[in-house]
C-alpha cells in the first residue's frame, strides 16, 4: 500500500508498523507523504495522539527530519497517556472546564493517611505518620485501579465483606468499603477529584464529542495498546473517524493462529489482542504501515521479528519449537542460514554484578560515539543501574540524556533536610552534627572562615570521643575556646527549636520547623539563604516542604523518629531531573520512556528477574481472588505489557542484552525472555553473539597497570631513620611490646608526636568497661586493705559505680549489671585466695635505667597490682580481651609482664626494694559465664630467668635502635597484623605493601 492511500481505505482504519522498523520515522514518513500533496495546510490541520509526551517530542523532531528542506507545518502532536503508568491527562479543550480541577499528588497522599490513619482500628495495627503514608500510596494505587478499569463500585467492594475470606482479607475488606464510600465524599467536600478519574471521564467526554461531530481533518492515534477501557475506546473512536486512523506499534501478524489464541496476560501481545477483540477485529483487518525498507532491510527485519515473536509465544505454544525452526528454514534455502541472519545484530552480554554491568553499559556508550552519526540508548527499568551509568560516562566527559534522574535526597538541600531530621530524633549527635556544620550550604549566620575555624575547634574538643551527655557537659569541654562555646550555644537554641516544633503534635508544624532550621543553618552574616531553595533541586525542595507544610496537618501525630522517617520517604520518593547539557547522540530511557523511540544502537539492562519483568507488587489490601471478584486485571498484565516493550527493542537492528549473575550480592536469574531467546537458539544449534570484548574492556578499566610505572606502584614498607639524639631516652614496658611488633608506631607517637583522634560519638560502653573493671579491682585494694565480710557486694558496688562515672549509657548499664553480679561472685574468691600472706601495691610506678650506646635509656612500668609474698613479688594485670599467649611472653612478643619483673628484681619500685619475681599472671575478666580467669604465664624461679631475658633483649634493642642506619620498621612483626589493627597504619599504608605489595608474610627487625 503508498503511502497517499493511508485515507483512501474505508473506516475504520487500523495499522501496524513492525518491531523491528523505527516506529516515529516511518509514521512521520508516511504522513508526510500522505498529506503534504493535500498542501501545507494539511499536515498543520492533522492531530496525531501519542501515548507519551516524548513519544510526542520524538515524533516531532521525525517530522523535522522528514520535511528537510522548505520549512514544514507541524501536525498538532498530542500526549494522550497511558492511565496506569501516570503519565499527564491529556486535556482536550473546552471539555476539561466542565470537570473538577485533579487533587494535587502530595496532597492526596496526605488525606489518604489521614483516611488510613482513622481507621487504624480496622488494620489492627496503629500507625504512625511514615507507615500511615505507606499504607496510603497502596490505597491510592488501588483507587487508581479502580478508575482506569472503571469498576469504582463501592457496593461490590462491600460485597466481599460477606465472602468466604480469611479473617484478615475480611477486615481489608471491610476498610475498603469504608474507604470507598468516604473518599469521594472527601473529595466533593474539597471540590476536587482524583487525577486518573478525571482523565478517564476526559476521555470518554473526547470519545463521545468525536463519535457525534467526527473531525473532518487528520486525526491519527499512534504507539498506544490501549491497555485501558477509555483508551481502547477513544482508539475506536478514532479509527472510525473520516480521516482517522490507528498506528498500532509491533502487531505480530506472522503469529500462528494456533499461538494467537494461546496469548495470555504475561504475553507481549497480550494487549493488542484485547483491543482487537473489543473492537470485533481480526489480525487480517489490520493492514501494514508503508515503509520506505529495502528487501533485504525487510527480510532481515522479519527474520529478527519472527525469532523474537517465536521465543516469548505462549508456553502452551511451545512445544512445537522445532516445528517452527524448521519453518524458518525452508527446503532448499542456500547460503546465510535465515535463523544466523535474523540473530545478527543481536548480541549477549553477561556481567559479573551490577557494578561491572554499569560499567559495561558505559563503554557500549562511549563506543557508539566512535562511529560518526551513530545513536545508542541505554534502556532498563532499573534507574540505580541508570545512574550508575551516567556517573562512569562522565570519566570521559560524556553526559548522556538521562530520563532517570536523582532523588532528592541525593542533592545538597535534600542532604540538608535529611540531617535536620535527624537532629530533631538526636539532637545532640555529633556525626550528625559535623555533617551539618560541613554542609556546603551552611553558614550559620557567620563567613565561611569563620564557620570552618568555629567548627574545627568543636569538633577537636567538644565532639570527638564519647557523647556529651548533655549541652551543658558540651560547654564545659569547650570553656578556653570562645568561638566554639557561641557555635555550641547556636547549635543548642536551634536543636531545641526544631524538638518543639517536631513535638507540636502536627506533621505541617514539624515541617515548618524543619524549613525554619534548614534557613537557619544556611543564612549567611547577611541574612541571605543563598542557594538553599535554588536551582531545580531547591524549588522540588521548597515545594515539598510548602506543600507539607499546608496539607501535613491531616497526617497523624508522628514521633521525631517517626517525622525522620517520613521526611527521609518523602526525599527519595521525589524525583529530580536536572537540565544539563547532554550528547545528542546518547540517551538513557526507562521502559515507559523508551516507547516509540529508536536509536542506531540499544543496550537492554536490568535483564533479570525481578527487575525486566518486575515482580508484582505486594498488595496489602487485595489478594488474587478478591481482584478476580471485582473485575481487576491481575499482576500478570504488567508482565504482558513489559514483554512487549522487550519485544520491541529486541528487534532493533543492533541490540545487546545486558544481565548479570548477581544483584544485590545474591546470585540472579536472567530474565524469562532471555532464557526463551537463548533457548530457541540451542535448539536451532546456533549461539547467540557474545560482546565479551566488552566485559574485558570494563576489567581492564580499573585492573592495574602491569608493569606498573612508580607512581602507581604499592608504597614500599616505611622505614624512617630519625637523627639518634630525637629518638626516644625513656619507655614504658607497654609501649616496648609495641616497639617490638611495630616499630614505626613508636616513631610515629613519641617522636612525631602524632596521638590518635578518637571518633565522634565514639562508643563508650566497650572502651568504659576495661578502665572501668582497672579502677575497681584498684579502689577494692584502697577501700579494703582489710577484706569486709561481703566482697562480693563490694566489689559489685565499686565496679558499676566507676560505669556510671564513665558515662556508660543506660541501655549499656542494663547489660553491665548482671556481668557485674557475676563477675563479683568470681572475684571474692580470687581476692581471698591471693590476699593470703601478701602485700598489695596497685598502679605503682617503677624504674629501671641502664647506658646504652648513645647515652642512659629509662625504663619504666605501672603495673595492676604487684603482690609480695615470701621475698618474691607476684605482677597480675588484668584483661578485658584476650590475653598474650605463653609463647607470646616466652619468645619476647610480650614482654610487659617480664620487663616489669626486671624492674622488680633491679629495686624498681620503692615500696619493694630488690626482690625476686614471683608469678606473672594475666587476668582475664569477661563477666560471662566464665566470669575471669587468672593465666599463669610464669611461676616462681623460672620468671626471673624471663625477666633477665628480656632485659637483654631490650639492652640489645637499644644498641640496635641507638645506630641512626637502623629504621623504624612498620610491623618487623607482621604476623600479629591480622589480631591488632594499629593507630598508624594508615599512615604506613599497610595494605599497599602488606597485601598489594606482597610484603605481608615477610618477617623484619629483631624482636
Amino acid at each position: 500500500m503508498s503511502a497517499g492511500a493511508i485515507f483512501d481505505q474505508p473506516a475504520p482504519r487500523w495499522f501496524t508498523i513492525p518491531a523491528h522498523r523505527p516506529f516515529v520515522d516511518d509514521l512521520a514518513r508516511g504522513l508526510h507523504l500522505a498529506l503534504s500533496p493535500l498542501g501545507p495546510e494539511a499536515l498543520a490541520d492533522a492531530v496525531v495522539l501519542t501515548p507519551t509526551r516524548r513519544a510526542a517530542r520524538a515524533l516531532a523532531e521525525a517530522f523535522l527530519k522528514t520535511g528537510a528542506g522548505p520549512a514544514v507545518l507541524l501536525p498538532q502532536i498530542r500526549a494522550i497517556g497511558d492511565l496506569d503508568e501516570g503519565e499527564p491527562p491529556f486535556e482536550p479543550g473546552a471539555l476539561a472546564l466542565d470537570l473538577p480541577p485533579a487533587i494535587s499528588p502530595l496532597r492526596r497522599r496526605f488525606e489518604l493517611a489521614r483516611l488510613v490513619a482513622s481507621h487504624e482500628a480496622g488494620l489492627d495495627h496503629a500507625l504512625d505518620a511514615a507507615a500511615a503514608l505507606s499504607l496510603a500510596d497502596a490505597l491510592g494505587a488501588f483507587l487508581d485501579t479502580l478508575h482506569i478499569e472503571e469498576r469504582f463500585d463501592p457496593d461490590a467492594i462491600a460485597g466481599l465483606v460477606q465472602g468466604d475470606l480469611a479473617r484478615h482479607w475480611q477486615r481489608s475488606a471491610a476498610f475498603l468499603a469504608v474507604a470507598t464510600e468516604l473518599w469521594p465524599k472527601r473529595l466533593e467536600a474539597l471540590g476536587l477529584i482524583d487525577a486518573s478519574d478525571r482523565q478517564v471521564r476526559l476521555l470518554r467526554l473526547l470519545a463521545e464529542q468525536w463519535d457525534r461531530n467526527p473531525p473532518r481533518t487528520p486525526l491519527i492515534a499512534a504507539g498506544s495498546t490501549g491497555s485501558d477501557p477509555a483508551t481502547a475506546d477513544v482508539l475506536g473512536v478514532v479509527a472510525r473517524a473520516p480521516k482517522g486512523c490507528v498506528v498500532l506499534p509491533g502487531l505480530d501478524i506472522d503469529l500462528a493462529e494456533a499461538a494467537w489464541a494461546q496469548v495470555d496476560e504475561q504475553h507481549p501481545q497480550g494487549a493488542m489482542q484485547r483491543l482487537l477483540i473489543r473492537h470485533g477485529l481480526t489480525r487480517g483487518e489490520v493492514a501494514p504501515w508503508p515503509s520506505p525498507e529495502d528487501l533485504t532491510e525487510q527480510r532481515l527485519g522479519r527474520q529478527r521479528r519472527r525469532i523474537v515473536n517465536e521465543a516469548l509465544r505462549p508456553a502452551d505454544a511451545t512445544a512445537d519449537w522445532l516445528t517452527q525452526i524448521d519453518a524458518m528454514r525452508p527446503p532448499g534455502h542456500e547460503g546465510v542460514d535465515p535463523i544466523t541472519e535474523g540473530l545478527s545484530g543481536l548480541s549477549l552480554l553477561t556481567a559479573r554484578n551490577e557494578e561491572e554491568a554499569a560499567t559495561c553499559a558505559a563503554l557500549l556508550l562511549r563506543e557508539a560515539l566512535e562511529t560518526p552519526g551513530l545513536t545508542c540508548a541505554l534502556v532498563t527499568p532499573d534507574r540505580g543501574l541508570a545512574r550508575r551509568v551516567s556517573a562512569r560516562l562522565r570519566r570521559w566527559g560524556v553526559e548522556a540524556d538521562s530520563s532517570a534522574g536523582a532523588p532528592l535526597a541525593s542533592f545538597p538541600v535534600g542532604v540538608l533536610a535529611s540531617l535536620c531530621a535527624r537532629l530533631s530524633a538526636d539532637p545532640l549527635n555529633p556525626v550528625t552534627w559535623l555533617a551539618a556544620l560541613k554542609h556546603p550550604q551552611v553558614r550559620f549566620g557567620r563567613t565561611p572562615e569563620a564557620l570552618e575555624r568555629a567548627a574545627r575547634d568543636l569538633e577537636r574538643r567538644g565532639l570527638r570521643g564519647p557523647r556529651p551527655a548533655s549541652w551543658a557537659a558540651l560547654a564545659d569541654r569547650l570553656q578556653g575556646h570562645p568561638e566554639a562555646l557561641a557555635l555550641a550555644a547556636e547549635m543548642q537554641a536551634l536543636a531545641e527549636a526544631l524538638e518543639r516544633a517536631v513535638s507540636g503534635g502536627g506533621a505541617h508544624l514539624a515541617a515548618r520547623g524543619l524549613a525554619e532550621a534548614m534557613e537557619a543553618l544556611a543564612r549567611d552574616p547577611s541574612g541571605s539563604t543563598g542557594s538553599l531553595w535554588a536551582g531545580v533541586a531547591g524549588e522540588t525542595a521548597a515545594t515539598l516542604m510548602a506543600e507539607l507544610i499546608d496539607e501535613g496537618a491531616t497526617l497523624p501525630d508522628a514521633t521525631p523518629r517517626g517525622f525522620l522517617e517520613l521526611i527521609e520517604g518523602l526525599l527519595d520518593g521525589e524525583t529530580v531531573r536536572t537540565g544539563v547539557v547532554s550528547h545528542p547522540r546518547l540517551r538513557i530511557l526507562g521502559l515507559i520512556e523508551a516507547r516509540l523511540v529508536r536509536s542506531d544502537r540499544l543496550v537492554l539492562a536490568g535483564l533479570e528477574e525481578g527487575v525486566w519483568p518486575a515482580a508484582p507488587p505486594t498488595d496489602p489490601f487485595l489478594s488474587r481472588p478478591m481482584k478476580t471478584a471485582l473485575g481487576l486485571p491481575p499482576p500478570e498484565r504488567r508482565i504482558g505489557l513489559a514483554a512487549h516493550d522487550f519485544a520491541q527493542a529486541a528487534c532493533a537492528p543492533e541490540v545487546v542484552l545486558l544481565t548479570t549473575e548477581r544483584r544485590g550480592g545474591q546470585p540472579a536469574v536472567p530474565s524469562r525472555w532471555l532464557w526463551r531467546l537463548e533457548t530457541l537458539a540451542r535448539g536451532a544449534d546456533v549461539a547467540i553473539p557474545r560482546r565479551d570484548d566488552i566485559k574485558a574492556w570494563a576489567r581492564l578499566l580499573d585492573a592495574p597497570i602491569t608493569p606498573a610505572p612508580a607512581s602507581l606502584r604499592p608504597a614500599e614498607r616505611p622505614a624512617p631513620r630519625p637523627p639518634v639524639a630525637d629518638r626516644p631516652r625513656r619507655m614504658p614496658v607497654t609501649r616496648v611490646e609495641a616497639w617490638v611488633r611495630d616499630p614505626y608506631a613508636v616513631y610515629a607517637r613519641l617522636m612525631l608526636g602524632l596521638k590518635a583522634m578518637d571518633p565522634p560519638d565514639a562508643p563508650i560502653d566497650a572502651r568504659s568497661r576495661g578502665t572501668a573493671i582497672h579502677r575497681a579491682f584498684e579502689q577494692m585494694v584502697r577501700d579494703h586493705p582489710d577484706l569486709p565480710d561481703d566482697v562480693a557486694s563490694a566489689f559489685e558496688r565499686l565496679l558499676l559505680t566507676e560505669l556510671e562515672t564513665l558515662g556508660v549509657s543506660p541501655a549499656g548499664m542494663a547489660r553491665e549489671r548482671p556481668l557485674a553480679k557475676n563477675l563479683s561472685r568470681w572475684v571474692e574468691g580470687f581476692e581471698r585466695e591471693r590476699r593470703i600472706g601478701a602485700k598489695l601495691i596497685v598502679e605503682t610506678e617503677g624504674s629501671l635505667q641502664f647506658e646504652g650506646p648513645a647515652g642512659a635509656f629509662i625504663l619504666t612500668a605501672k603495673p595492676d597490682r604487684l603482690e609480695l609474698r615470701s621475698g618474691a613479688a607476684d605482677v597480675l594485670d588484668f584483661k578485658t580481651g584476650a590475653p598474650p599467649t605463653p609463647k607470646q611472653v616466652q619468645t619476647g612478643f610480650a614482654p610487659q609482664l617480664t620487663l616489669t619483673a626486671a624492674i622488680l628484681m633491679a629495686g624498681g619500685f620503692a615500696d619493694f626494694g630488690t626482690v625476686d619475681a614471683g608469678e606473672l599472671v594475666y587476668v582475664r575478666v569477661t563477666g560471662r559465664r566464665d566470669p575471669a580467669k587468672a593465666e599463669t604465664r610464669a611461676v616462681r624461679g623460672e620468671s626471673g630467668a624471663l625477666a633477665l631475658e628480656a632485659l637483654d633483649g631490650l639492652k640489645r634493642r637499644v644498641a640496635l635502635f641507638d645506630r641512626e642506619e637502623t629504621p623504624y620498621v612498620s610491623w618487623s612483626a607482621p604476623q600479629f597484623l591480622k589480631d591488632r589493627a594499629g593507630d598508624y597504619d594508615h599512615l604506613a599504608r599497610v595494605y599497599e605493601w602488606a597485601v598489594v605489595g606482597g610484603e605481608g608474610d615477610a618477617d623484619g627487625g629483631e624482636t
